[in-house]
Parts: structure tokens; sequence; C-alpha cells
């Protein structure tokens, strides 16, 4: 028996590869599917069954073009009715997969279809659970995700109370636990930066299974402090469930190298976005006017699905060398398959065709100290947790996840100095703000992490029995 997680850092994501006798079963797949095709072809091995944990929200899964080209069956758990061919596993079904035995427990909660996958090994011992959003390390799902008319997230906090404590905490402590998320992702809010643990020692720190908890009070903490999901949650339930173009067709369409000129004309005929994936610091000293600035070098995949809110907005990519595949790959990991090309060459070739370029204000940490006055306007994009743990006296909360929400509360004739806490999401901010007519910003490098170091009047939340 084989298991491998394959975690994917920009959607803080685990697909797992599990085989058998030459038989393997993958657990919530992502999009592209060559990976797993090359793995089983070197293993001389075939992908029997995939098994999807739930209709995710916050990635496009690879369930449909993976069983298209491998013949394997896509196995959800019970109420998960889909628009392809799929077979909907009934609560404790078995399914064989060489000497080893996948257990589908049905386990509410986050979502109504939600399902555990439990590994039995060769010796009829319990090995793993593989949760999805059930249970995370440090965490559980949200359980806000999937409300109907006839059902809230309250509702759907207390199936998951019974979930955890009927299916899931009953198990030995020393089976291991594989969550679909960890540290990063949107579907909790307290997630361990570790991916693999035992329940036991979950059993032991993670606060939703203490086992003196009611359900009234399961309820009211997992509730507490939960960010609106991101527009895109939606949006990509809604694919997962419904199928999506071919990610090959996808590629084939978005990694095509387009000249200055042939770039500016789809941009004007397609009504395109121009995306730029460089670096913060690249995009701040100079990018094609009206630009939107989201970098590979951060949490690219989520930001995009929280801030462009059309997944069929034509986009077309500012990349740096050798990146476009990886671009077009992992916008279509959140359901953004319309990328026309890339500008080929880079903004080098831009500037050769004689096109105009535009650049934000940059300045340190100790400079901004130098102009700092009470009258300065400072927006603070960081998350509202982040900004009441501490932050300037001066700052303003203005959380990126709600810009394009609140930017109209803004004044275009007025002078902004943005932050973050390091400087990617500020340049983000900084971008969207100037592609919308507020010309006069300026980006503080290093964000707060480098403030804090100033002697700029700040605010640090006391606990009120300190």
């Amino acid at each position: 028996m084989k298991i491998e997680q394959i975690y994917t850092g920009c959607l803080a994501q685990g697909a797992y590869y599990i085989e058998s006798k030459g038989e393997v079963a993958i657990i919530d797949p992502l999009r592209e599917t060559a990976p797993y095709l090359k793995r089983i072809e070197k293993e001389n091995a075939t992908i029997k069954y995939i098994f999807e944990t739930h209709f995710h929200a916050d990635f496009v899964s690879g369930h449909v073009d993976l069983a298209e080209k491998t013949g394997a069956t896509i196995v959800y758990g019970p109420n998960a009715k889909t628009s392809y061919n799929s077979y909907q596993a009934k609560d404790n079904e078995e399914f064989k997969l060489g000497d080893v035995t996948i257990k589908a427990l049905h386990t509410p909660g986050h979502t109504l279809e939600s399902t555990t996958y439990l590994l039995i090994d060769e010796n009829g011992k319990n090995h793993a659970i593989f949760t999805g959003d059930t249970l995370f390390l440090g965490d559980v799902g949200r359980p806000d995700l999937a409300i109907k008319q006839d059902i809230t997230k309250e509702d759907l906090a207390g199936m998951l109370f019974e979930s955890l404590r009927n299916k899931i905490m009953p198990l030995a402590d020393d089976v291991i636990v594989y969550p679909a998320h960890g540290a990063g992702s949107a579907c909790g809010k307290n997630l361990s930066k570790e991916t693999v643990d035992t329940l036991g020692n979950q059993k032991k720190t993670n606060y939703a299974l203490r086992a003196d908890m009611t359900k009234a009070e399961f309820v009211e903490e997992v509730l507490d402090g939960i960010m609106p999901p991101p527009q895109y949650f939606s949006k990509n339930a809604m694919l997962n469930k419904e199928g999506y173009s071919t990610f090959d067709d996808v590629l084939e369409k978005g990694d095509v190298p387009l000249s200055p000129e042939k770039f500016e004309a789809i941009a004007n005929q397609e009504g395109a976005l121009v995306l730029d994936v460089r670096t913060q610091d690249e995009f701040l000293k100079e990018h094609i006017p009206n630009s939107i600035f989201i970098g590979l070098n951060g949490s690219f995949a989520p930001w995009v699905g929280a801030l462009i809110t059309d997944l069929q907005q034509p986009i077309l990519l500012i990349v740096p060398e050798g990146k476009s595949k990886e671009a077009v790959t992992r916008l279509s990991r959140v359901g953004y398959d319309n990328t026309l090309g890339y500008l080929e060459n880079g903004l080098d070739s831009w500037k050769k065709a004689g096109k105009e370029v535009a650049s934000i204000d940059s300045i340190t940490a100790e400079e901004f100290e130098q102009q700092y006055n009470d009258t300065l306007a400072i927006l603070d994009v960081r998350k509202p947790g982040e900004f009441e743990a501490e932050h300037l006296e001066k700052g303003v909360s203005f959380p990126l996840d709600f810009i394009n929400e609140q930017m109209t509360d803004l004044n275009k004739n007025k002078k902004y100095f943005i932050h973050c806490a390091g400087g990617y999401r500020s340049a983000i901010a900084a971008s969207i703000l100037k592609a919308r007519g507020y010309n006069d910003l300026v980006d503080i490098k290093g964000g707060y992490g480098a403030i804090k170091n100033t002697a700029i009047p700040k605010t640090t939340f006391k606990c009120p029995n300190s």
C-alpha cells in the first residue's frame, strides 16, 4: 500500500494518491491531470476510483478530466447529484482497491454531501481517514457554504457536530488524519500549518473535538469570527457539480505568446483584463496602464478568485519569462478559463514598441516615518483580525477582501498611503485603485512588518484580563 499527499501551497490543498496491487484511487485531484497520469505510467498502475470528499468551493477539481482520460469512476457521498457520470456512495459503503478497502463515511456539516473516506489496510485495520473539509488539523470546515432556504449555517454546524462525534471521534487514536486543506485556506479559521496528524492528537488539541463540548457550544464557537466566503466559492462549487472545459483546451487557448500590437488589439476588442503576475516591486516600478497586479509569488489563485468577480472575464497576462503555463494553470484551478494569451518578451517588448508604461510610488518604512504626520490618510489593507490585533493609530481598516465594494468610499482627489503586512496585498490594492482612477497613491514597502520598527504611533489590542 502506498499513500502520497500531493500538496499545493498556493491553494493550501492536499490531494491524495493511494495504490495497492496496481490499483489506484485519487482523492480530491487538482485541475491538471498530467501529474496523476505520469505517476500511474511510472508505476504501471491503473486509476480505479476518483473519490471526491464534497463539491469543493475553493478550487476546481480535476475529477471530470481525469475520469474521461482513464475510465475511472468518480465517487461522491450521499446527496451529491452531478451533471456528469458519477457514483453516489451510500453511507458505510466499501470499495475494494487491491488488498485495501476504502469506506465512505457520510459526514455532512461543511456541506450536505461531505464524506470522509476511511482507509482500511490489508490486515483489516483502520489506517487513515481522508476528511476533506470536515476535519482539519486544528479546526473544522466552515458550515456556511451550503446554506439553502430551509437550511441555516446553524443547522449545518449542528450536523457537523454530530458527524464528528458519531463518525470520526469513535475511531482509534492511531488513525492518521489527512485533511483537504492547511493554513492559508479560507475554508476554515485556524488551520494548522501541518498537513498530517493522528486523530488522537487532534482529540487533544483541536478545539472542535473537545469531549465535554455541547452542541450549542460547538455551533457558537465554529461560527464565531468566520469571514464572508470569497465570491468565487459558489461558482467553483457549481463547476465541480456541473462540469467544465477540459484543462487541455484551456491551456492551448491561454498559453499563447502575443506581440505588443496583437496584445493591445485583443485587450481592446475583447475588453480583456490585463493581469500582471510579476513581483510587486517590478509592478510598482513600471507596468501597463490600467493593469492589475496579483503576483505568482503570493496567494495568487485565492486572490484572483476573491477580486475578479467574473469567471468568464477575458484575461491577458504579463508574466515572468517561462511562467506563462504556470499562470494559466493556476488561474484554471479556480475556474478562470478565459485566458487569451500573454505578452511575449514582457514589458521590454511593450516599451520597445513605444507604448506607454505607468508606475506607483513606493517608499520604505523609514521614508514613511520621515513623512508621517497626523493628517495622512493611511489605508491598512490587512484582514480585520490583523488590524484589530495591532495597527497604526491613524490607520484605517480597508481590507483588500472588500476593496471592490468599499473603494467608492475613497476620494479620488486625496493622497493615500497603503500598507499590508509585508507588501504583497498593498501592491494588489494600489493596482486596483490606480486602475479605477485613484492616482495619488503611495505603497509602503515591507508593510506593517517594517512599519512596526518605526516610532509611528500604534495601537495594540490588550486582552481585558491582562
